[in-house]
């Protein structure tokens, strides 16, 4: 048996709120300093970056459609790049982080045109206008779901401008392509 001057450990009564918020700021407080540690010191919001030449490259040497490679500032960001060749043609593919961190993605392939714009768009994109940049007319399109994308076809290959993004962060990347 307990006597009465005994503490019993565990009553309900006995723990206060201020317990509790002791109790998590242990917690909390050291998760807090890792993720300032992560964004300031790391660059963690930063987003990542690939080199995009050697697939460039590669998609050059393939000789199977002329590559255009964008212009654009040091706020842009390649995040992906890839170049694969199939039977039906191939495709080069640059992903983009434009300069508010939206991505866009770049695709240039010498697939046949009404194979290519479905895979690429959704099952039914619909071309809802165009846009001019230098001498080339571009279809622009609603794609998927809040998805805009810009098609440019020339003769052997095909160019798809296609992101969530602003349309003139998607122009902007249209008109820089050389």
């Amino acid at each position: 048996m307990s006597s009465p001057d005994t503490p019993t450990v565990g009553k309900r009564a006995e723990r206060r709120p201020r317990d509790m918020v002791m109790s998590l700021a242990v917690l909390l407080v050291p998760i807090a300093l890792l993720l300032i540690f992560y964004r300031l010191v790391l660059d963690g919001d930063k987003p990542i970056s690939v080199d995009a030449e050697p697939t460039l490259q590669q998609a050059r040497a393939a000789k199977v459609f002329p590559v255009s490679e964008p212009r654009l500032g040091a706020d842009w960001h390649v995040q992906t790049a890839t170049f694969k060749q199939e039977q039906g043609g191939a495709t080069l593919r640059l992903g983009y982080a434009d300069p508010d961190g939206e991505p866009l993605q770049l695709v240039e392939s010498s697939v046949a045109t009404a194979t290519l714009i479905p895979a690429e768009l959704g099952k039914e994109p619909e071309a809802v206008g165009t846009y001019r940049a230098g001498a080339r007319t571009w279809q622009r399109y609603d794609a998927r779901p809040g998805e805009n994308a810009l098609v440019l076809l020339e003769k052997g290959r095909t160019i798809i401008v296609v992101g969530k993004a602003e349309s003139a962060n998607l122009e902007k990347l249209a008109s820089s392509l050389s």
